[in-house]
């Protein structure tokens, strides 16, 4: 079998635009009839004013389909990675653009060789270690200025079906250089986790999400005054870039501190996890490089007793790849529940989502197939 010609497609997402205002699939095809369905991560910085950037993504997926793709065997799948990984400077910058443009063709790939084989790509990757998937809801607004009706929204999750959720008590903020949060702040958000534990005991985990605002030295304040309500995670305290810091709040705290979600390659979540600086690894299937370089992390994390919760604040198809590396991942320990309105119609049988977990799909390669009779409806021309 050889690769024949990958093709791309740009589909407009629904509001409120889940996982980016576009997604950005991309199509090998090879001569035996089989075409593999991957996704180029675009996350939420896409839009019609900044087109121009998206277009020069495009182009760039097809030159690196023609300098290491088309003519090759699709089964072959770390050799087209490593070579293009190695052979241009730029794949080694580590850039959010250019790895998850490996991870497109990688998630296709994989698709490609589970439907050639008959199999889901899971059961080439070691099998079904999970029969499904325990997932994580947000926590839905209404209690960022009222923290004592933050119980009963959390009972009302529980009631959905969810164990876990997570929320950021210090949103609505600057995400730049990390700040000083004050003890008002920090007290606030005490209140909120106090609500939900007087509210709902134990039953429902919680974690924290605050996308790497903090100081350092806020972080472990933050992590001392809420370690007695035993938060399921404390997510990204500081700016992810820099680990030691990072590894410094976790010396401090007992909470599990969770990172990964902007991180690419398994060279920068080795450092991650080797300077103990992480226990939950959420990696990003999409950005990090795909399914192949997504199981070489979740290895690692697993030599260190660390667990992995996949980020999944992507499109529909980098989302499928999410749950086959979850599937057969020992070290699997939730996946990130974040679906839009298109993810529920885009697919022919949708990703199921059930009473807080997700059931893997049993069809072949990624398990997914497009409508495309809803495809249709949203292409960008």
């Amino acid at each position: 079998m050889k690769i024949t010609d990958v093709k791309t497609m740009v589909v407009e997402n629904e509001a409120p635009y889940i996982g980016g205002k576009y997604f950005l699939f991309v199509m090998v095809e090879t001569d035996e009839g089989i075409t593999g369905l991957g996704e180029k991560v675009t996350g939420s910085t896409f839009n019609r004013s900044n087109w121009k950037e998206f277009t020069s993504q495009i182009q760039l997926i097809h030159e690196t389909a023609e300098a290491f793709v088309i003519g090759q065997d699709p089964f072959n799948i770390s050799r087209i990675f490593e070579n293009a990984y190695g052979s241009r400077h730029d794949y080694r910058h580590h850039s959010l653009h250019y790895t998850s443009i490996l991870a497109a063709f990688d998630i296709a790939l994989w698709d490609i060789a589970g439907k050639a084989s008959g199999q889901p790509t899971y059961n080439l990757l070691g099998g079904k270690f999970h029969e499904k998937l325990r997932a994580y809801a947000y926590m839905p607004s209404g209690w960022q200025d009222n923290p004592e009706k933050a119980g009963e929204i959390a009972q009302q999750l529980l009631e959905e079906g969810n164990s876990a959720c997570k929320l950021d008590p210090f949103a609505g903020v600057h995400y730049g250089t990390p700040r000083d949060i004050s003890l008002s702040e920090i007290k606030n958000a005490e209140r909120i986790f106090k609500s939900i534990r007087e509210t709902v005991g134990d039953e429902l985990e919680v974690g924290i999400g605050t996308h790497g605002q903090l100081t350092t030295y806020s972080a472990i304040r933050v992590a001392k005054i809420l370690e007695p309500y035993n938060p399921f995670w404390f997510e990204e305290p500081v700016p992810p870039e820099n680990i030691d810091e990072m590894a410094r709040v976790a010396a401090h705290t007992s909470i599990p501190i969770a990172s990964g979600e902007r991180l690419v390659g398994k060279y920068e979540f080795a450092q991650l996890i080797e300077k103990q600086a992480a226990q939950i690894i959420q990696i990003d299937v999409g950005q990090a490089g795909g399914i192949l370089e997504a199981t070489k992390i979740a290895a690692i994390a697993d030599a260190h007793y660390a667990m992995i919760a996949p980020h999944m604040y992507c499109g529909p198809v980098a989302a499928a790849a999410a749950i086959q590396v979850d599937t057969c991942s020992p070290n699997f320990v939730i996946q990130e529940a974040n679906q839009g309105p298109l993810h529920k119609t885009i697919f022919k049988e949708p990703l199921a989502f059930e009473n807080g977990y997700i059931i893997p799909p049993t069809g072949p390669g990624l398990g997914v197939e497009l409508d495309m009779d809803v495809v249709k409806t949203r292409i960008v021309e």
